[in-house]
């Protein structure tokens, strides 16, 4: 008798649900391997990630774990953009699935995340993975009003997606920008609702913060700790701008960053294999 696997890509695999501290966490996996959990961005749920970048990754030996936040998408619970919380939703969901030894990941708002649970966890960590996130402390650049002027617009339209993700005055970008939205659209069933706009503009405010992230504590782990970290950014990132990390290379000791040219916030997404390969180098050692 004959069996069948039925090998999912992001785009597939189904919704799954864990029952942890009172809420249900809804999450998503793809792929074999060192497992590698992801925390989303500012209004970001399942369905937001590029499935080319998951895949990307679950080609290259991770297993990839996506989420939806407590009270939002398809989660239940109290919803907040507290970072303490964002990590402690992480963390529940890793014990509930019994991983260990994991790679914590996040993009943007998730990426202040990825370094709490570091805080927090670290004895549990081998690797921290952050997308175009803000690190702790006093900036050197702040963020531009655009973001805040185009985030807080309720809807998703592909002007606005080029707008906070992509280099709009670059051609390659624009075109990337239109390939990542309709592969993020490709999913028709199963896709967790959007987070309301005027909701999570509320959480962080509509104008640029510095500090955006004001722990002392964690820059103090980021300092000294030697869990290796790696930030994927752009030389144009509209809310979080790479410079605040090269501001930060000589203090921080296991910090190595990658940077694309004629990119925004969503760089993994403009060059999902690109980054995905840059990824497994750094976790798994290639190259």
């Amino acid at each position: 008798m004959s069996t069948t696997t039925t090998t999912f890509t992001s785009t597939t695999t189904p919704t799954q649900f864990v029952d942890v501290g009172g809420r249900r966490l809804a999450y998503r996996s793809v792929g074999e391997g060192k497992p590698l959990v992801l925390c989303h961005r500012f209004r970001g749920v399942l369905d937001l990630w590029d499935p080319a970048f998951l895949d990307a990754l679950a080609a290259r030996g991770f297993r990839v774990i996506t989420f939806d936040y407590s009270g939002l998408g398809q989660s239940t619970g109290e919803p907040t953009y507290k970072a303490v919380a964002l990590a402690k939703d992480a963390k529940d969901l890793v014990d509930a699935l019994g991983l260990t030894n994991i790679v914590i990941g996040g993009w943007s708002l998730g990426g202040i995340a990825a370094q709490v649970y570091l805080a927090m966890f670290g004895s549990t960590v081998s690797h921290v993975l952050l997308l175009a996130t803000t690190p702790p402390g006093t900036l050197v650049k702040a963020a531009e009003q655009l973001f805040f002027e185009v985030a807080s617009q309720p809807g998703a339209t592909l002007e606005q997606f080029t707008t906070l993700f992509f280099e709009g005055k670059d051609a390659r970008s624009r075109d990337a920008s239109k390939r990542s939205f309709e592969r993020i659209a490709a999913r028709r069933a199963d896709r967790s609702p959007d987070v309301p706009a005027d909701w999570a503009i509320a959480q962080i405010g509509s104008t640029p913060a510095n500090p955006v992230f004001p722990s002392e504590d964690v820059l103090r782990i980021l300092q000294s700790t030697s869990v290796p970290i790696l930030h994927v950014g752009a030389d144009h990132d509209i809310i979080f701008p790479v410079e605040n990390w090269y501001a930060l290379s000589g203090r921080l000791p296991t910090l190595q960053l990658v940077t694309f040219p004629r990119a925004g916030h969503g760089a993994h997404h403009q060059h999902p294999v690109a980054a995905a390969s840059h990824i497994a180098s750094f976790v798994h050692g290639e190259g």
